[in-house]
């Protein structure tokens, strides 16, 4: 993944509020900064490190250390997960007290009582609620299937718009209250941002045009996908959108993206309109700098997202059984797609994941096969 953090808000919102904005100008810029001026480092922590991290400051020591590779985990429908009934997830939660250190200082370890502060609660959950889905639904120990800590940072900088995935932990900002609310109150979004994780010690997929984009979509499948389990909601009564919780009063949308209907989420007076195609014809070509959203990873991950919502729904019941083991199987299974892999190839890889897993069930393939077509990708 090459140069630049994960992060759920795209620079070109934060630049139409700067520019916009007065008042706002200096959070916004502050963001938008912040990224820049440590824009390597993702890059180093999800190289460098094959299989394993890098101890984080703080004495916060991973599971799998540099040299040690993990491998990923693939099982097969009636097979017995890998991960004990009673393993639970570790966690620890820092506080950036409005600085931007990190990680902080430590305000709740794994098992450790609730404490005052929503934002901790909320970030607490949501490791475990992604971890959940990850260990019971696809027999997978945390992001890189070792147990490997999962650590964030709350109230990170001052009015910070955005929460990211930096290679080693979860940051969440507090939002500017005017365009975005604190960015631990949506859970897909935690669920969006740790799954950057999953795809690193994975597919490790690069943070630039198609394959960018494909990295964005699929974590916004998993981030979708946590929602709806932790809520009980199958395919047809999911809402499909990402950071509905984020957006304010002020905000003429209904969430950053909506995976049901690309490029509708919203058309506000200052963000513009929503502009995500839902189909191949419409994809939008742009350079692949960090200038242009690093070849629209934000914006053409619409593409992706309409054909895994009509996957799901199209084969009805939890999205996360079926459908979403055919993306996780995509994207874990060694050497099924290449970093650099375009729309085109990872359609072909998600058919032969069905194929391989519901070979008995060909209506899944055929489903599949369908809801790639109509985003313009013909899969054989």
């Amino acid at each position: 993944m090459t140069g630049t953090r994960c992060t759920i808000i795209p620079g070109y919102l934060l630049t139409r509020i700067a520019r916009a904005e007065p008042d706002l100008a200096p959070a916004m810029e502050l963001t938008l900064r912040d990224s820049a001026d440590t824009r390597a480092r993702r890059e180093i922590e999800a190289t460098r490190w094959p299989g394993g991290h890098a101890p984080l400051q703080g004495g916060i020591l991973p599971a799998t250390m540099p040299g040690q590779v993990a491998a990923p985990t693939v099982r097969h429908e009636g097979e017995r997960a890998a991960v004990p009934e009673g393993a639970t997830p570790r966690r620890r939660v820092h506080d950036a007290d409005g600085g931007t250190a990190l990680p902080g200082r430590l305000v709740r370890a794994e098992g450790d009582p609730q404490t005052d502060d929503p934002a901790v609660t909320e970030a607490y959950d949501g490791l475990g609620s992604t971890w959940e889905l990850l260990a019971r639904t696809y027999g997978r120990d945390s992001l890189d299937d070792r147990g490997m800590l999962l650590a964030a940072t709350v109230h990170y900088g001052q009015s910070y718009a955005n929460a990211f995935w930096d290679g080693r932990q979860m940051v969440f900002g507090d939002g500017d209250g005017v365009y975005f609310t604190g960015f631990t109150r949506s859970l897909d979004v935690i669920a969006h941002e740790l799954s950057h994780g999953l795809v690193q010690y994975t597919a490790g997929l690069t943070y630039v045009g198609q394959p960018g984009a494909l990295n964005e979509s699929v974590c916004d499948v998993f981030g979708a996908l946590v929602s709806q389990q932790v809520r009980g909601q199958d395919a047809q009564e999911a809402d499909w959108l990402i950071g509905a919780a984020l957006l304010t009063d002020r905000v003429q949308g209904r969430a950053l993206r909506s995976m049901a209907d690309p490029g509708t989420a919203y058309d506000d007076p200052v963000l513009g309109r929503d502009p995500q195609p839902a189909h191949l014809d419409d994809f939008v070509d742009l350079p692949h700098d960090a200038d242009n959203d690093n070849g629209g990873v934000h914006i053409n991950s619409g593409i992706p997202n309409k054909a895994f919502h009509l996957f799901a729904t199209r084969l009805g019941g939890r999205a996360w059984e079926r459908a979403g083991q055919v993306w996780y199987d995509t994207v874990a299974t060694r050497g099924r797609i290449p970093r650099d892999v375009d729309f085109a190839g990872f359609a072909a890889a998600t058919v032969l994941s069905a194929r391989e897993r519901y070979a008995d069930r060909p209506e899944v393939v055929d489903t599949l096969r369908e809801a790639w077509a109509e985003v313009g990708l013909e899969v054989g």
